[in-house]
């Protein structure tokens, strides 16, 4: 049996407040937490109404302080949009803050659309070509290789967890080549996720890290006592990524009744081709659907996706699905 872990975005819904949206997230965490979840995870995301974890290490020092004993980390760090020196200094702290609990998954996309660059003062272009060398960067910093001109304080010897994440060929490859743990991001790009993972395992090369190879895999997860409910909590998201697809994102809206029926063909074939990473229904049907796509990607562990308008309805539908799938 897999593990199960969360994926979080610190979602702001109409009408709400980011105060609201972060006392939501420590929330989840600690139903996750309290359900047997393995890690709670939060993308750094820019620019974007309706998502507050930019901020990701300060978030995670939030989502730390609410919990016990959970993983907490990045799902991931963008690490083009900064410099290993400074992700050494600030994942090296919450290490210290919640020892043997932290993660920093690394991905080389910008979180966000072209404007983010200028907001940054950077050459996102270039700076994801140096990707790997960034990646090979921090491990040494953590490891505090006595070969760098000069050492971060707070990372040296921090027994921080590093993951690749991806949704392409590059990250199962780099992530192989340096005998890291991969992370694809199935949920919303589920294109590349068998060749991705066959190509990781193939390519795996042992570190003193990790000797085999391991995989997390993501889905879209909504539970609720019936498939219907299930359905119509799972609009909010939906609506999220026509949104988003179509240069359109903003804050969470509330779900809406038989939404797909109202989408033009292209959105419906949009959200049609994620459905192979998404798992929506009764407790029942969700168990049957993560078991699967655990089937047929052989997932060491899955992480879960799902905003709804509603927090509580979103800690319910975790607390079903870990109920299910755990029974």
């Amino acid at each position: 049996m897999p593990a199960y872990s969360v994926l979080d975005l610190v979602p702001v819904r109409e009408g709400g407040t980011i105060s609201e949206a972060m006392a939501d997230s420590a929330e989840l965490a600690r139903c996750a937490e309290g359900a047997g979840c393995k890690r709670f995870w939060v993308a750094e995301h820019h620019g974007m109404e309706g998502i507050a974890g930019g901020a990701t290490s300060v978030v995670l020092a939030h989502i730390g302080h609410a919990t016990s004993s959970i993983r907490v980390g990045a799902g991931g760090i963008m690490l083009p949009n900064h410099n290993p020196f400074v992700i050494a200094e600030q994942f090296g702290t919450l290490e210290a803050l919640f020892p043997g609990r932290v993660d920093l998954g690394l991905g080389r996309a910008p979180g966000a659309d072209g404007r983010i660059a200028q907001a940054l003062r950077k050459d996102l272009m270039r700076a994801s070509e140096f990707f790997p060398q960034d990646v090979v960067e921090l491990s040494a910093l953590f490891a505090g290789d006595p070969a760098l001109p000069i050492q971060a304080t707070t990372a040296k010897g921090a027994n921080v967890e590093m993951w690749i994440l991806g949704s392409s060929l590059f990250g199962a490859s780099l992530a192989a080549a340096l005998g890291l743990p991969y992370a694809f991001a199935s949920h919303f790009a589920p294109d590349h996720l068998d060749g991705a993972l066959k190509l990781y395992r193939e390519r795996f090369t042992p570190s003193e890290t990790l000797a085999e190879p391991h995989v997390m895999a993501a889905m879209t997860m909504f539970c609720a006592p019936s498939d219907e409910e299930a359905a119509y909590l799972a609009s909010t998201q939906e609506q999220g990524f026509v949104a988003l697809r179509f240069g359109e994102p903003g804050r969470m809206k509330p779900p809406i009744e038989n939404y797909r029926a109202s989408l033009p063909p292209a959105a419906l074939a949009m959200l049609e081709r994620m459905d192979v990473a998404r798992a929506v229904g009764s407790p029942e049907a969700v168990r049957a659907q993560v078991t699967a796509f655990a089937e047929r990607t052989g997932a060491d562990e899955i992480i879960f996706s799902g905003q709804t308008y509603d927090s509580a309805l979103r800690r319910r539908s975790l607390e079903l699905a870990m109920a299910a799938l755990h029974g």
